[in-house]
């Protein structure tokens, strides 16, 4: 699934079934429930966990707490825009 098939399933209640709790995560940041993005994070704790965590704290405007989460993903910080980076993650996150 490429990033425009992905975007064309936040019509639906739910994320599709079979996706990483990383692209959970970022289903639910797309679908502005910023809460339920970061439970899904907070449940993934590998590097694509950390890196979606990242995100939402730099979305969120918690700098310092991005800053830690791209650390533990090995990443530097973005320097894109948020949609760039959205784009990004869903890009290279298998599953997509």
């Amino acid at each position: 699934m490429d990033v425009g098939e992905f975007r064309g399933t936040l019509h639906l209640a739910e994320p599709p079934a079979g996706l990483s709790l990383a692209l959970q995560t970022l289903w639910w940041d797309a679908k502005n429930d910023w809460a339920r993005a970061h439970e899904c994070a907070q449940q993934d704790e590998g590097k694509t966990g950390a890196s979606v965590h990242a995100y939402l704290h730099r979305k969120e405007g918690d700098l310092s707490n991005a800053r830690y989460w791209y650390n533990r993903a090995r990443r530097p910080p973005a320097t894109v825009s948020l949609d760039a980076e959205w784009e990004a993650l869903v890009s290279e996150l298998p599953g997509a």
